[in-house]
């Protein structure tokens, strides 16, 4: 009668350890799985296992970055750096997807994985390094205003009840509402939104840094820069947050660009003359 009774007490325990060990199994499976993920293997394993560097950039920063409607090309600055960047990792510098990113979209873009590091004009803030890693400074930009050419606007001082333009996500949207309180600011989507609706009298200035600025003036001349740069505005490249490596890595890159004088050369082809 003893044994009758311990029997399906041992069945019971020999179901339980086969039902916690399928649990286990399965546990230990999906944290392989996740060893295959970007923060466990790492941005550069993933872009040689992939054949290719996937890069955020903008589309419509002329000068940095600008698509060519006719062509489909992308070219400028930030472009030839992603470029020179896939050539040292991968020894090609044609092995590389452009992804258009917005001064919104880019940060969450990097996060999701979609893209493997943003080139893209971007500012390097105390708050931004809460979210991601950054490169070197690559490029020292400043804020400044673009009016019509007839404007009374000379500067910030006569921004009070002006309708001033910015891009959604940017650093100078949060800065012309510190040194102007008095503004109005329109943000919008992107910079080419923006000053089309600059040249539609949707508002009479828009901020951002200097060189972008200076790429939409060569596009109309009935526009000029005013109020000279009130701010500091350093760029660097993001990356995903932790992956010290990667960031070595474009650090490398930008010693041996600037070491070569590959980065004058390109300095020059894009913003007109040799940096200072």
């Amino acid at each position: 009668m003893k044994n009758v009774l311990k029997w399906p007490s041992f069945m019971l325990v020999l179901i339980l350890s086969l039902v916690l060990s399928g649990c286990s199994t399965g546990e230990e499976s999906s944290s392989g799985g996740s060893s295959g993920s970007t923060e466990a293997k790492g941005t550069i394993e993933q872009i040689k296992e992939r054949g290719k560097l996937i890069a955020g950039v903008k589309y419509d920063t002329k000068l940095f970055g600008l698509k060519d409607p006719a062509s489909g090309e992308v070219e400028g600055f930030d472009i030839d750096i992603a470029k020179a960047l896939a050539k040292q990792i991968l020894g090609d510098e044609t092995k590389i997807e452009l992804k258009e990113v917005t001064s919104k979209t880019r940060i969450p873009m990097l996060q999701n994985g979609d893209i493997d590091i943003i080139i893209a004009t971007m500012t390097i803030t105390d708050e931004r390094k809460e979210q991601v890693d950054f490169s070197d400074v690559y490029f020292e930009a400043g804020q400044s205003l673009l009016v019509k050419n007839d404007s009374a606007i000379t500067g910030l001082e006569s921004l009070d009840g002006v309708k001033v333009l910015a891009v959604k996500g940017s650093t100078s949207a949060q800065n012309i509402r510190e040194k102007a309180p008095d503004a109005e600011v329109l943000e919008y989507d992107n910079y080419q939104d923006a000053f089309t609706a600059l040249k539609a009298g949707k508002g009479e200035a828009l901020t951002t840094d200097n060189i972008i600025l200076i790429g939409m003036q060569q596009t109309d001349n009935n526009f000029k820069l005013v109020g000279g740069n009130f701010t500091s505005e350093p760029y660097g490249m993001a990356i995903r947050k932790g992956d010290t490596a990667f960031v070595e890595e474009v650090n490398s890159l930008l010693k041996s660009m600037k070491d070569s004088g590959e980065y004058d050369t390109l300095h020059e082809k894009w913003l007109g003359s040799k940096p200072e």
